[in-house]
């Protein structure tokens, strides 16, 4: 619910070191609760309440100080969505788009089965509050210069909870209206589609497949034309003759507008992939295979955001201050964790897909 790193950082040193790579776009997730917070007109959306709710005495009052230092814009009753705000502004202001992610319904750690945010009727993912907030988001970034897109959700799953049934049928039924609702309160940001098994597998919408009589046909719907497929990328330990065949199945294949079994074309982001960033692991098979997969789509590359900018939350999973060995940020957030993977494969990764060509 509060943007990370704004402890050790001002915002504007932030979004200049992401411009410093060459990125162009900030994938800005946030949680059902911030907006259902909003509705309820509650006290926990101001900073101070924030932080110290999560928090407790005195670490809360403690970054809530470190917060107004770097970025003396705020006070300790700015709300978190003037927080979103500000960091849409300055992300404009150095000409980064921004992606709207919604990530979780309840504020938490994401992602496993019995978390409560999985599927849709989760123990936490009340479907009519997130599709009323994901028209709250569509409508308030209305007035962010820098908004091109957003997200329906990330890594719907299949839940523990066996209550709940998993089929593409509830699919649709669920992000047709989602997808609808974005639509009408802000005709202007892209929409982003996941599928199933934590957004690794996008062939129900993409290949036109048929599910007990019902077919995702775009032509149908008003957004027709804002559809992006996103796909998820965690393989870590696999081939790359394993990892591009899966990714071309499940998602690439939309690109290639030859290939006639993926007839809802489009374009594809992978909006997540990683690897920790304290070795030498950007030079693995996952990683370089990622980086060719990505660039030698057919015509064009595909584009991506790299999981993740963060070198540390504010709490993570009951960790206060806790370290992201996987984050292009170091723990403090004033240089990189290392700078061998930035000048070696971030880099030159971003150039070769602005450039629209493999290296």
């Amino acid at each position: 619910m509060l943007p990370e790193g704004l402890q050790y950082n001002s915002i504007v040193n932030i979004v200049s070191m992401i411009k410093s790579l060459g990125m162009n776009v900030v994938r800005l997730t946030y949680s059902i609760e911030m907006i259902d917070d909003h509705y309820a007109n509650s006290p926990n959306q101001s900073l101070q309440n924030t932080l110290i709710n999560a928090l407790g005495q005195p670490n809360g009052a403690t970054v809530l100080q470190q917060i107004l230092a770097n970025n003396p814009l705020f006070t300790a009753a700015t709300t978190r969505l003037e927080v979103f705000d500000a960091v849409a502004a300055e992300l404009a202001a150095q000409q980064i788009w921004v992606h709207v992610d919604n990530h979780v319904s309840k504020a938490q750690w994401c992602c496993s089965s019995d978390d409560g945010n999985a599927w849709f009727g989760d123990t936490y993912f009340d479907v009519s509050n997130w599709q009323r907030g994901l028209g709250f988001m569509a409508a308030r970034a209305a007035n962010w210069q820098g908004l091109a897109s957003m997200s329906l959700r990330n890594e719907l799953r299949q839940p523990s909870n066996t209550a709940e049934p998993y089929t593409w049928n509830d699919w649709m039924d669920n992000v047709i209206p989602a997808a609808t609702g974005i639509y009408s309160n802000n005709s202007a940001p892209l929409i982003f589609f996941s599928g199933f098994g934590y957004d690794t597998d996008d062939t129900y919408p993409i290949q036109r497949q048929t599910w007990n009589s019902v077919t995702f046909t775009p032509e149908n719907y008003s957004f027709q034309d804002k559809i992006v497929y996103e796909i998820h990328n965690y393989e870590n330990s696999a081939t790359c003759d394993q990892i591009q065949p899966n990714l071309y199945y499940n998602a690439y294949c939309a690109m290639n507008v030859t290939d006639a079994s993926c007839p809802n074309h489009g374009p594809v982001v992978m909006t997540e992939f990683g690897f920790d960033q304290t070795g030498g692991s950007y030079g693995s098979p996952y990683a370089q295979c990622i980086q060719s997969t990505v660039l030698d789509q057919p015509g064009y590359p595909g584009g991506w955001m790299q999981w993740v900018l963060a070198g540390s939350y504010y709490i993570r999973s009951g960790t206060q201050d806790n370290d992201e060995t996987w984050g292009l940020m170091n723990h403090d957030w004033s240089g990189w964790r290392n700078q061998t993977v930035i000048d070696e494969y971030v880099v030159p990764f971003v150039q070769a897909t602005l450039r629209g060509q493999a290296t």
